[in-house]
């Protein structure tokens, strides 16, 4: 019994990882799984007790369960079989491809990490560019929402900061859903998002397949009082003007809603600008008809030069972050009221008579986002340059053409953001920073808009010019600079 057995060494490695494996598997991931658990649950007790809207039981289902129940959802596998039927492709092969999407869909919220991790990150983030403010908001109006709606906020789209923008200002009310595109598709960022809510979607997907899926799902999601984030324009501005609306999610989210149904639809419009947007002049290079693509290396190093300028400023002490970040939210649209005031029955209509109605919803809420972009001070100065790009004007005439335009926007309803109250201070901003920027440049005391550099200002201007009715300033923009110039 006491005799000694000799084993070679490779057997008694692998029998010490079977051993490690082995406890690991029996003994610490049920602890782990308990210890975690009885975190996220705890968070989700508090937030329930703290947000205005509280966490919907679907937005906490495990993800497989939602799979599940998506792939086995009877539109969706009469879709299937017609499908089948229509394209003669095997029953058996459409709906593996159901099963794909699904996943490929289907997010994995976790509220720990949204409201621990992903709300610290955002909130870091954001503060570390920007001085964020929350200008404009319509309290009575949000106050009034129904807690037990679907609260849908809809937003202009000027940076991928919007996302983190938005998120963290919302965290103290909702959770918000994004949808997400293919460009988060990445090992590691992938998991990370999908753990926030998000879900992914295929961008201009002409599988009808694919956009039944993703329809169900946006509809389940919907009914199921999931809080989301819609951008109707569909992607970024590309010259810094508001884009023709995109309506497929909107279409989704509208199109089984009835005005006697239990949870109501409330859209909430959103207006975001910004000082200074992270892909200006990237965003502009897709107008120029004959640009030279830049690479890998090209995209890297272009990074790395923005960011070693950027800190050599903080080290210098010229840094002033990249301006203000500023956040309107507007009055709230129920879809209740909607529907019994415009005699719209979405869910009895046919797919045309559905898509005309859904355009003018569209039309409308989009006014509702214009209407709240707040007007921050780079915009601002950047309006006064685009009049007369080739005039050279001194500060004090900036500041009284800067004040003329104000007060003919505030009668028209603009929400303007004065950071201090102090409109002289908000003026000079703007100027300081398209000046350290080298958009506007300085000689003896005059400041012209720099020529290589109009497109820019245009992008700046054109966030606001909707209030003014200014027609967007047609520029070649082959010229333009396609680094990025010092913040």
């Amino acid at each position: 019994m006491a005799s000694t057995v000799s084993v070679p060494l490779w057997l008694f490695l692998i029998l010490c990882l079977l051993a490690a494996w082995a406890a690991g598997v029996l003994l610490l991931a049920p602890g782990m799984r308990w210890f975690f658990r009885r975190r996220i649950n705890a968070v989700i007790q508090e937030l329930n007790t703290r947000l205005k809207t509280e966490l919907p039981s679907f937005k906490l289902t495990r993800r497989e369960v939602l799979i599940d129940r998506l792939f086995h959802d009877p539109a969706l596998q009469a879709a299937a079989e017609a499908h089948a039927k229509d394209s003669g492709e095997p029953l058996t092969d459409v709906r593996r491809r159901i099963d794909r999407y699904a996943r490929e869909i289907v997010p994995s919220f976790n509220a720990y990490l949204y409201f621990r991790v992903g709300y610290w990150l955002a909130k870091t983030a954001a503060r570390s560019l920007y001085r964020v403010r929350l200008g404009y908001a319509d309290e009575a109006g949000l106050a009034n929402v129904d807690p037990k709606s679907t609260v849908v906020f809809v937003m202009n789209h000027r940076s991928n900061m919007d996302y983190v923008l938005v998120a963290f200002l919302a965290a103290e009310q909702v959770a918000l859903s994004y949808a997400v595109g293919e460009w988060a598709r990445v090992w590691g960022l992938q998991a990370l998002i999908r753990s926030m809510g998000a879900y992914f979607v295929r961008r201009n997907s002409g599988d009808p397949l694919y956009r039944a899926v993703l329809s169900r799902y946006v509809q389940m999601a919907t009914e199921a009082g999931v809080p989301q984030a819609l951008f109707p324009e569909g992607g970024l501005t590309v010259d810094g003007a508001l884009r023709q609306p995109k309506f497929g999610l909107l279409d989704y989210m509208v199109k089984t809603f009835r005005a006697d149904a239990p949870r109501d639809l409330v859209f909430i419009p959103v207006g975001l600008n910004y000082d200074r947007v992270l892909e200006d002049r990237s965003q502009l290079l897709k107008l120029a008809e004959h640009r030279r693509r830049r690479g890998l290396l090209g995209a890297v190093l272009t990074t790395l030069t923005f960011i070693g300028r950027n800190l050599w400023l903080m080290l210098t002490g010229r840094w002033h972050r990249l301006g203000y970040a500023c956040v309107n939210f507007g009055s709230p649209v129920s879809m209740r009221h909607y529907v019994q005031a415009h005699g719209v029955d979405f869910a009895g209509l046919d797919e045309a008579a559905r898509r005309e109605e859904v355009a003018a919803l569209g039309r409308r809420l989009m006014q509702s986002i214009g209407a709240v972009i707040p007007v921050v001070p780079v915009a601002l100065v950047a309006q006064v340059f685009r009049r007369d790009p080739d005039r050279a004007l001194s500060e004090l005439e900036v500041k009284s053409a800067a004040c003329d335009l104000l007060a003919g926007w505030e009668a028209r309803g603009a929400h303007i953001y004065v950071p201090r109250h102090d409109r002289d201070y908000a003026i000079g901003v703007g100027l300081r920073m398209l000046t350290l920027r080298h958009i506007v440049a300085e000689r003896d005391g005059l400041f012209i808009a720099v020529p290589e550099n109009l497109p820019v200002l245009a992008y700046y201007a054109n966030s606001v010019a909707h209030f003014g009715g200014e027609v967007a300033l047609a520029l070649p923009l082959e010229e333009a600079v396609p680094a990025p110039a010092v913040s």
